[in-house]
């Protein structure tokens, strides 16, 4: 994919919500490779702010960054619009301290983003693509990124008193951020605005540009814009407070009662990910094909999994292989956490292992063996037809799955039929008779 910016200058006008400063903001083009840079055109010298998580300063209901003596408050609406609609070089030119608050959501920016006409360059754009998990908690609020091949959050906003709990996931791209994001508005509790205004903060707030929650009662100019309109804020400010790495983001990131401080530890461990990453010496790139499984072998860690399968998260179904017996059978384990994805809707109040996963566990397992009896590198085993399918307990977080596989039948190096089964505890909990084949990478 191409990196993004504008075709034209586009400005608005509007008070900040911490400050109540009048403000001129504008969005200009800039060259591929800039990426966005904050300009503050009312101090000596218009000094720039790249916004990265290092000049992070304060983080009360809001995200601050400062370099020298120049400071931007509250960036991350700006930024979750600019994240959200994949822009990636751009110029934020501002004459005061704080952008407009507008109507309280990301919606305004994004508007004033489609006036000036993303438009691609000639550079790819660049991402971080999480390669292992990275979780922080702080009280009752914690936050997890898992690898992904995409961004995606899961989060759940809740107050204290319970009352307005509200869960949401979704997989973010430009029409998603556009349609169910953007137009989500800052809300605030009634009983910490005192507080608020005593720290000198939200001078500028009014219900144009919030909504207030007091007790069960929703204060608000205009009716809530989504029955979840407050989780879908939450969701909102992470896109904005994770834009702080620098590069837009793949990852899973599941949210329990988010804030900008504990987004911006996430953040901060994200990009100390990537620091490490970007120091560390070159490796030379793995094969991306699988190198087949050597007939001395007698296990394999997940590590060799790894790279004799094709699968990746959230897809691998075989976490290690306990042993080899002869030529056509193998013990494989699963082990079923709470964190798999497909917990999430299958089924919230009541978790079970869809029967489907647990096919396809057995398949992996299968074409592992397979592979190891042709030495089939360069090879990935197709999974072709299921018969005889039985499910006879409910696998649950917590389970662990040995998979038997065993090959009955086999065509020469292309075709093969296994029996497997599934048990948990001693119990048989699934079982299939599988066909399946084994083809050359790029043939399928």
């Amino acid at each position: 994919m191409k990196q993004r910016t504008l075709a034209r200058e586009v400005s608005v006008e509007g008070a900040a919500l911490h400050t109540g400063e009048k403000v001129t903001l504008r969005l200009k083009p800039a060259a591929a490779g800039a990426g966005i840079v904050f300009r503050r055109t009312d101090l000596n010298g218009s000094p720039e702010i790249k916004p990265r998580v290092d000049l992070v300063t304060d983080l009360v209901r809001a995200t601050t960054i400062q370099s020298g003596h120049a400071k931007i408050h509250t960036v991350e609406h700006v930024l979750s619009a600019l994240h959200g609609c994949g822009i990636d070089n751009v110029v934020v030119e501002m004459n005061a301290s704080e952008p407009p608050i507008l109507d309280g959501s990301a919606r305004p920016y994004v508007n004033l983003i489609l006036q000036g006409e993303p438009v691609e360059q000639e550079a790819d754009r660049e991402y971080f693509e999480l390669d292992a998990p990275v979780s922080v908690s702080r009280g009752n609020s914690s936050v997890i990124a898992l690898p992904c091949d995409q961004l995606k959050i899961s989060c759940t906003s809740a107050d204290d008193r319970g009352i307005h709990t509200q869960h949401l996931s979704l997989a973010i791209d430009p029409d998603v951020y556009m349609a169910q994001i953007a137009a989500a508005r800052t809300f605030a509790i009634y009983e910490d605005i005192e507080e608020l205004l005593k720290l000198g903060k939200i001078k500028g707030g009014s219900l144009d540009c919030a909504v207030v929650i007091r007790g069960d009662k929703i204060l608000s100019k205009e009716p809530l814009r989504f029955p979840d309109e407050f989780v879908r804020h939450k969701i909102l400010d992470i896109i904005g407070d994770v834009m702080l790495l620098g590069l837009p983001l793949k990852a899973h990131i599941v949210a329990t009662r988010p804030g900008h401080a504990i987004n911006a530890e996430l953040t901060k461990a994200l990009f100390a990910r990537l620091e490490e990453r970007r120091k560390a010496p070159k490796r030379k790139e793995r094969a991306a094909r699988p190198v087949g499984v050597l007939p001395t072998e007698t296990s394999l860690d997940i590590r060799r999994v790894l790279e004799t399968l094709p699968h990746r998260y959230p897809f691998v179904m075989v976490d290690r292989v306990i042993e080899f017996i002869g030529n056509d059978e193998l013990v494989a384990v699963k082990n079923v956490t709470i964190n798999e994805p497909y917990f999430m809707g299958h089924f919230p109040d009541n978790p079970v292992m869809p029967g489907v996963l647990q096919l396809e566990a057995m398949a992996q397992a299968a074409g592992i063996v397979m592979m190891r009896r042709t030495a089939g590198a360069g090879k990935t085993a197709f999974f072709m037809s299921a018969d005889k399918v039985k499910f006879r307990r409910p696998v649950r977080p917590g389970d662990q799955l040995l998979i038997n596989a065993k090959i009955t039948k086999a065509r020469g190096d292309k075709l093969a039929v296994a029996e497997c089964n599934c048990t948990v505890g001693g119990q048989v909990v699934s079982s299939a008779e599988l066909m399946f084949g084994l083809v050359e990478e790029g043939e399928a």
